[in-house]
């Protein structure tokens, strides 16, 4: 077998020779790689695996976020201006650095850290493997030495390596191993909700490491409306509006409400049949809104590496912040509330997550997303967003990055699934996290 092998690669390295011998090198090819192009399609490639593998809304943003950091740090030493985020992320070293005087295609080898990355995150990673031998295909086509080519790789892996300790050390397979919600009798605790009654997710997420917050609770929001019963109750009056928002809900704000529902699996039920359909998470939904923005604005690559290095990297810790409310508080979901004090038959346009209410995870990461957006790109930056047309709606316009996320943090009240509270505090915990990463991190703005 060993002989065979040998023998294989030997034929394989002639080949090569043989094709380099006869192969003019292309001038060009530096140019040929350096397009905003490739990221967007590996990004694209990222969500889609991540939709087909189910992951929830706060391990998503992990999954988006080490990827793109590995890509910043590689593509970053071919633009000088551009600061590492090593010392700037929490407990990331500096990865390793190129040879100098070596040459490298530097588009190739961030595209390599960022797919090496993301494909170890996921259950499918033979989806990225096809992926990247498509890839890999057009940037052999463009003639650049083969030295360059194996370096580039190699440096690429390198740097993911590097980036993988870093995440290992997050605490997130440690994490995996904790014990699930405890379900309270308190009536003002949240409970599973209909139809699939699925535990509490990542009841331990906020001790997931950081990358620019200082804690978890760093920007924790008041705490929700104290849970009554009594019909003249606070609560009570909130826990009506969202009553009356799913009833009297005009087409418009249904039509909002499912944009930005962004539930990676929502489940039906018709008689004895089950079927689920899955859609791109919340933060999925704002990486996209990041591609929209830097093709628009003909961003390079660099800068396109960068936005979703800064989108990731906001997104990740809106997250931590948004859950460690969500399981000190543990409110109870209208849902629950409305359907035992107010009306059994009652239900809610959108599917209630899995998760208590307080805060709203819409308004947080679309918030501390906006943030980013907006000092990338300029407030007041036009789009159109068509995120949710390959799910079968139609696109929606905004004159703003904050527009937007206002719209899908109020989405949650049109959709039955929160009260205002947790709409409006999460728009400000979210832009003080995204304020926040914005004034630590220094990139190339």
């Amino acid at each position: 077998m060993m002989k065979n092998t040998l023998s294989w690669a030997l034929l394989l390295g002639a080949g090569f020779l043989l094709f380099n011998a006869c192969e003019e090198v292309n001038p060009d090819y530096p140019q040929e790689a350096d397009r905003a192009e490739f990221m967007h399609q590996s990004m694209k490639k990222l969500t889609d695996v991540i939709v087909h593998d189910i992951f929830s809304p706060p391990v998503a943003s992990r999954i988006y976020v080490y990827p793109s950091v590995a890509a910043y740090e590689v593509l970053r030493h071919d633009h000088p201006k551009h600061q590492s985020l090593s010392g700037q992320l929490n407990d990331l070293a500096s990865p390793p650095a190129p040879v100098e005087g070596q040459e490298y295609c530097y588009p190739l080898a961030a595209l390599h850290a960022f797919l090496e990355t993301g494909k170890t995150m996921l259950f499918s990673e033979h989806l990225i493997e096809e992926y990247q031998d498509s890839l890999y295909a057009e940037f052999q086509a463009m003639r650049m030495p083969r030295a360059v080519y194996d370096r580039s790789l190699a440096y690429g892996a390198a740097v993911s390596q590097h980036i993988l300790s870093w995440a290992d050390r997050d605490l997130y397979k440690q994490t995996r191993t904790y014990p699930k919600y405890t379900i309270p009798a308190d009536p003002a605790k949240w409970k599973p909700t209909p139809p699939d009654y699925m535990d509490g997710i990542e009841p331990a997420w906020s001790e997931i490491r950081l990358m620019v917050l200082d804690s978890a609770s760093q920007f924790a929001p008041p705490p929700p409306t104290p849970f009554s019963t009594d019909e003249n109750s606070r609560f009570m009056e909130e826990t009506r509006e969202v009553y009356r928002a799913v009833k009297d809900a005009r087409e418009e704000e249904r039509a909002i409400a499912k944009f930005w529902d962004c539930n990676p699996y929502v489940s039906h039920h018709t008689g004895h049949v089950m079927y689920a359909t899955k859609k791109i998470t919340p933060g999925g939904h704002w990486i996209n809104i990041a591609r929209i923005a830097a093709e628009k604005a003909d961003a390079d690559l660099m800068k396109t590496v960068e936005t979703y290095a800064r989108v990731s990297i906001s997104l990740f810790d809106g997250f931590i912040s948004c859950w460690d409310e969500k399981y000190r508080s543990s409110l109870v979901r209208p849902e629950t509330v409305i359907n035992t004090y107010i009306d059994e038959s009652w239900l809610p346009i959108l599917q209630t997550p899995p998760f208590p209410e307080h805060t709203s995870g819409h308004s947080v990461i679309s918030s501390a997303a906006a943030v980013a957006l907006t000092e990338l790109y300029g407030a007041d930056f036009a789009f159109e967003d068509t995120s949710e047309e390959e799910y079968g709606l139609p696109s929606r316009s905004y004159t703003s990055f904050f527009q937007a996320s206002e719209e899908a943090a109020l989405s949650r009240l049109y959709g039955g699934i929160h009260y205002r509270p947790a709409i409006d505090l999460g728009v400000t915990q979210g832009r003080a996290v995204g304020k926040l990463v914005h004034e630590r991190l220094r990139t190339g703005l």
